[in-house]
């Protein structure tokens, strides 16, 4: 089990690793989810133990959330000011990401037609 967790944290420092370097405009660790993606799908399954491991942190998740809603609270006043953008934002990328997951949903499924 110490290897999986390992085997994350390792993959975020080269993702944070590679974002430094080459001055990528993606946060580190989402690029280390990607390289860990990618050594998934070389291996072909998901081992058990990372499995487990990867668990453990999706239960613990919600801990990472108190840090942002106290940034919220702090800063309400900022936020009630930048209502209407903020809003429009959500709105606009809400409707694009149901857009685009209906466009791709539509096209894969033709695949799956023939």
């Amino acid at each position: 089990m110490p290897g999986y967790l390992t085997l994350i944290f390792a993959c975020q420092l080269l993702g944070e690793m590679a974002v430094g370097a080459l001055a990528l405009p993606i946060p580190g660790p989402v690029l280390g989810m990607v390289l860990l993606f990618g050594w998934l799908m070389r291996r072909g399954a998901v081992p058990e133990g990372l499995g487990s491991v990867a668990g453990g942190l999706q239960r613990a998740m919600s801990l990472l959330f108190v840090p942002a809603g106290t940034g919220v609270m702090l800063h309400f006043q900022l936020l009630g000011d930048a209502l209407l953008p903020l809003g429009l934002g959500l709105v606009v990328s809400t409707l694009l990401t149901i857009l685009v997951t209906g466009a791709m949903m539509h096209w894969l499924a033709k695949g799956d037609a023939k």
